[in-house]
């Protein structure tokens, strides 16, 4: 998701998306805890859009 595309969301819909990429986030790490996931950059990058989502959406919040 790029940062144009989080900007152009709501605060409602950042939020369920904070929280559906949290929940996939949780699930990436116990499934590479049990045996190595193919791709471990997935969990950065899953990390890191978590961290951008939140960013925008506590802008958002200042501004109202």
């Amino acid at each position: 998701m790029k940062n144009q595309e989080i900007r152009s969301l709501s605060a409602d819909e950042l939020k369920e998306r904070i929280a559906a990429e949290k929940e996939g986030l949780q699930k990436l790490k116990f499934a590479h805890e049990i045996s190595p996931v193919e791709n471990p950059m997935k969990i950065r990058h899953s990390r890191r859009l978590i961290a951008k989502m939140e960013t925008e959406l506590r802008a958002k919040e200042i501004t109202n």
